[in-house]
């Protein structure tokens, strides 16, 4: 009877629709405001190299563009481009009239430093919200562009109207894209927010010990069906930021993707989870044209 009633209470946290109602409040903003100020949104990206995975996200970041009636452009460089040579285009895009943002896309090729082009990006324009500038001000609760991971799952949470005030989150990763800053948003006073905050890593004993007494777990390793249900308590809210492909002999593409969460295990005893793919993965997509109507809007102050 307790099991029917658990199955009953669980609910998908559907990152596909609610990305589809940020995009339709974006576009009606959009439609408003080209009148008034003359010109689209402007987002565009850079991306170097050929990784597959990285040339399907920059291209649903395109198509996202169109949906919502931004202008996009792609400036697209051989995995052998030298750092100097990457430099000068981050520069160009720096100083463009009418660009309001642009993301250089994550992982570089090894011989360039990911920090210094981080660095290099203009923090007005960095609508990822990984410079320095931009977490600094996220961390002291002043305006900034915020990280696109940890913004969707703030608007998540939000969506669903998911008490956080009092909970106690545990954050499994400590990566500066997803767990450093979602342990900040996570413990800020503010709604979604007002948690107490335990950060947890690679290098913590005894994991188990922190997740079974979470309200709230996120987890965002990498590591496929990491978190298992003998791991959390009855009615936890869980939040799977992983991603991985695994071998899959029986799909077309010889792969299927898996998150941290052990879904099918983890499912019935959560009170909410989100699905992989179609959880928190559209969100961020969705966050990165929010962060882009931010700059759009900022640039006519």
């Amino acid at each position: 009877m307790r099991e029917t009633i658990l199955k009953e209470m669980v609910k998908i946290l559907n990152g596909n629709e609610v990305a589809k109602h940020v995009k339709t409040q974006i576009k009606e903003e959009v439609d408003k405001l080209v009148g008034k100020f003359g010109r689209q949104p402007h987002l565009g990206a850079v991306l170097v190299g050929e990784n597959g995975a990285s040339k399907t996200y920059v291209n649903n970041k395109i198509k996202d563009c169109k949906e919502v009636g931004f202008k996009s452009s792609l400036v697209r460089l051989p995995d052998t481009i030298s750092e100097e040579e990457l430099l000068q285009e981050i520069d160009k895009l720096n100083n463009e009239d009418g660009l309001d943002g642009f993301i250089v896309q994550l992982p570089l090729p090894k011989h360039i430093n990911q920090e210094k082009i981080i660095m290099s990006i203009n923090p007005d324009k960095d609508v990822d919200g990984f410079h320095p500038q931009n977490f600094g001000k996220m961390a002291l609760d002043m305006e900034a562009f915020l990280p696109a991971t940890p913004y969707g799952i703030l608007c998540l949470l939000e969506h669903y109207k998911i008490p956080t005030k009092g909970k106690h989150c545990v954050i499994i990763g400590r990566s500066r894209i997803v767990g450093k800053p979602m342990s900040i948003l996570m413990g800020r006073k503010a709604y979604p927010g007002d948690c107490t905050v335990t950060l947890t890593h690679s290098g913590t004993e005894n994991i188990e010990q922190y997740t079974k007494n979470a309200d709230i777990v996120i987890t965002a390793l990498g590591n496929p069906n990491f978190l298992k249900s003998s791991m959390i308590k009855d009615g936890a809210i869980i939040i799977d930021v992983g991603i991985t492909r695994v071998d899959d002999s029986s799909k077309p593409k010889g792969y299927s993707l898996a998150g941290d969460v052990d879904y099918e295990d983890v499912k019935d005893k959560a009170s909410y989870i989100t699905p992989v793919p179609g959880g928190v993965g559209p969100m961020t997509r969705a966050m990165l044209l929010k962060n882009t109507m931010l700059a759009y809007k900022n640039s006519f102050k």
